[in-house]
């Protein structure tokens, strides 16, 4: 009966909004979050040409990425030259959504000249359709990819995949779009010891569990989006990349750490004000038993004071067993309070989480964010050293800075106390499939990170990266298999924190963790695309005196038309 009067209501404030919005003639389908157009808009803000834009909650429409497009064209003198070649390729991509225009597309099922399927100008795609009420852009990916490994603990590897697939998306009535992205692959050499190492250097195919039964790996995306006239409410439901946080080289909050779930989510915006509710479905199990149900709901409000500070309030819920209920559908609750409010006999099954993040432009091109995370926090026993772990915190601090050689300098310290993200009965852990929700540093760990992002041309870009981890690790089992100590560092195991002793920070097993990583994308044709990454990792087992060495290399051969 709940779920009924739910999907009616749905309805109802669907087509109530139909009938009062006004046609806007806006592409409402969202930008995949990894499009690199955001880290253009990016450096925009920071270059004071969009200061508004706020990077803290992607992805955007097309609709809300061709304003900002249209509001760098506008000055267009400040730009640098090498801005100006960017903006011209987003121009082409954006095409429909700035001008309403199809001139610059080429459309492969045509009678046009098939050269121009190697055009630099334009942007490709199956074919077109476009009227006043609806737009259809069907499109096809094909990707190849050799990955390969060698060192101390991961060996030998290598495994050539290849992948293909077909998307679509458009919009209905000006306020209705849709997305569908289907991608079916297969391993084309590699044995059971390459399918392994693949599954674990990649959270798509981890996540996929036709990979390693059947040798095969298949996923989708998929959406229906309601928009609002100038987008101040939208509703979505469906499966996409969802990326929260104020983090620059990883987040707190939700990341691309995992795989794809499925999602309702509700997004209000009022001029300098943002805010977005979600509730999904994801995946889980307790200690290797899979769960009947897990379920995750996220408050996220954002707030831009000015275009030099702006700041954030998010909370979230992992809800496990307990397949549907209001209290959780609630968009105007605190998640915490209503967790313990929800009359279950053990609220402690849940997992709630909370955050606070800012971010501040102090002078031009250079940007500053902080983020607290708080898993749990009882107040009687917040500076007590016998708590046995009942406040638990993770923060982070991020710089970063970009200059007019398109270079973008970021750094980036996180810090995350033991049993971070993990839960007591490990049904309510931060993770999907097994993987984190947020950031990718295991729990007791603290992790300094340095990034340079050079795009040398609009069609080359390279990006170099050091990582220094230290992490706390270990799980000791008496005889009788029963826990004795467990010092927090596992995501997917947390029994123990709170009846078995009080942890510090790096207890355990001592790990250290160097990680080096060069990677480039070219783009010798638009849309035509030569990946290639390269990583050294350095392994330092302190408490053991052990260290290893292992090496990791990819090379990416795609086109997405």
């Amino acid at each position: 009966m709940k779920k009924r009067f739910f999907y009616c209501f749905t309805f109802f404030l669907f087509c109530y909004s139909l009938l009062i919005s006004h046609y806007s003639l806006s592409q409402v389908e969202l930008v995949e979050s990894d499009n690199s157009v955001y880290g253009f808009l990016k450096r925009m803000q920071l270059a004071e040409i969009i200061p508004g834009y706020n990077s803290s909650d992607i992805p955007f429409s097309r609709y809300k990425i061709a304003e900002y497009l249209k509001t760098i064209k506008s000055k267009y003198t400040k730009l640098s030259s090498a801005d100006r070649k960017f903006l011209e390729d987003y121009e082409a991509e954006f095409e429909y959504d700035i001008y309403r225009s199809t001139k610059k597309r080429y459309s492969v099922i045509s009678s046009e000249n098939i050269k121009n399927i190697f055009s630099n100008k334009k942007q490709k795609g199956l074919f077109s359709y476009t009227d006043s009420s609806f737009t259809f852009f069907p499109g096809i990916t094909a990707r190849v990819s050799q990955r390969s490994s060698s060192g101390d603990s991961v060996k030998d590897n290598s495994i050539l995949l290849a992948e293909a697939g077909i998307k679509i998306r458009g919009t209905l009535f000006n306020s209705l779009g849709y997305y569908l992205n289907l991608k079916n692959g297969q391993p084309v050499t590699g044995n059971d010891s390459d399918i392994v190492f693949a599954r674990e250097s990649d959270p798509e195919l981890k996540g996929n569990t036709n990979f390693i039964s059947r040798r095969n790996f298949n996923s989708f995306e998929g959406y229906l989006r309601y928009q609002t006239k100038s987008d101040w409410l939208s509703l979505t439901f469906g499966r996409t990349r969802l990326i929260q946080g104020k983090g620059y080289i990883d987040k707190l909050f939700l990341s691309d750490n995992t795989y794809l779930f499925d999602f309702g989510k509700l997004d209000i915006s009022y001029k300098k004000v943002s805010y977005s509710f979600t509730y999904g479905s994801i995946k889980g199990d307790s200690v290797y038993r899979p769960l009947q149900s897990k379920n995750i709901a996220t408050h996220y409000l954002n707030v831009n004071f000015s275009d030099a500070f702006r700041a954030g309030f998010w909370e979230a819920v992992i809800v496990s067993n307990q397949p549907f209920s209001f209290t959780y559908l609630n968009p105007l609750s605190f998640l915490t309070s209503a967790d313990l409010s929800s009359g279950r006999e053990k609220t402690t099954e849940n997992n709630a989480l909370i955050g606070i993040d800012v971010e501040v432009v102090p002078v031009k091109n250079l940007s500053l964010q902080s983020t607290l995370l708080i898993d749990d926090l009882t107040f009687g026993t917040l500076f007590k050293k016998d708590s046995l772990n009942e406040n638990k915190f993770g923060w982070q601090f991020g710089a970063l800075w970009t200059n007019s050689l398109n270079m973008n300098f970021s750094a980036e310290f996180t810090h995350l106390d033991p049993f971070v993200y993990s839960h007591r009965t490990n049904k309510s852990t931060y993770t999907n499939r097994s993987m984190s929700l947020g950031h990718a540093l295991p729990p007791n760990s603290d992790e300094i990170a340095l990034k340079m992002d050079y795009n040398i041309t609009n069609r080359l870009n390279i990006k170099i990266m050091y990582q220094h981890q230290r992490s706390g690790e270990g799980i000791i089992l008496d005889s009788n298999g029963k826990i004795t100590a467990n010092y927090g560092g596992n995501i997917n195991f947390g029994l123990g924190d709170a009846y078995l002793r009080t942890n510090g920070f790096l207890d355990g097993i001592r790990i250290n963790r160097d990680i080096f990583t060069f990677g480039f994308l070219w783009q010798p044709v638009k849309q035509f695309y030569v990946e290639g990454k390269f990583q050294y990792r350095i392994t330092n087992n302190i408490s053991k005196d052990l260290k290893f060495r292992d090496f990791y290399y990819f090379a990416t051969i795609k086109a997405d038309l």
